[in-house]
């Protein structure tokens, strides 16, 4: 007597992964740090070209905090020490 397995695709499981939302790079605004410097070291740590810098610098002295980017854990940290580097305030959290 022969046995046969039948692959039935309605019982496989099924793995989904999970995306990870990454971590926002935050800028702090602070009194003594020129506008021209911060975007200077944003286009110089981050990559960020001039008017991108110029944006999250005006979001920053507006509101007092700025999102520079949204990336994975550890770029989030080399981006934070690289401006922290540069004399600029700035932290990391969840982007959920």
């Amino acid at each position: 007597m022969s046995t046969q397995v039948i692959d039935n695709p309605s019982t496989k499981s099924v793995t989904k992964r999970r995306h990870d939302p990454g971590y926002r790079v935050l800028l702090h605004n602070d009194s003594f740090n020129t506008m021209e410097y911060v975007v200077q070291v944003l286009m110089d740590t981050v990559g960020m070209n001039e008017p991108q810098a110029v944006s999250v610098m005006m979001e920053t002295h507006t509101n007092g905090i700025g999102l520079v980017t949204t990336c994975a854990l550890e770029h989030a940290e080399f981006y934070c020490e690289s401006l922290k580097s540069h004399g600029l305030t700035s932290t990391i959290e969840p982007a959920e």
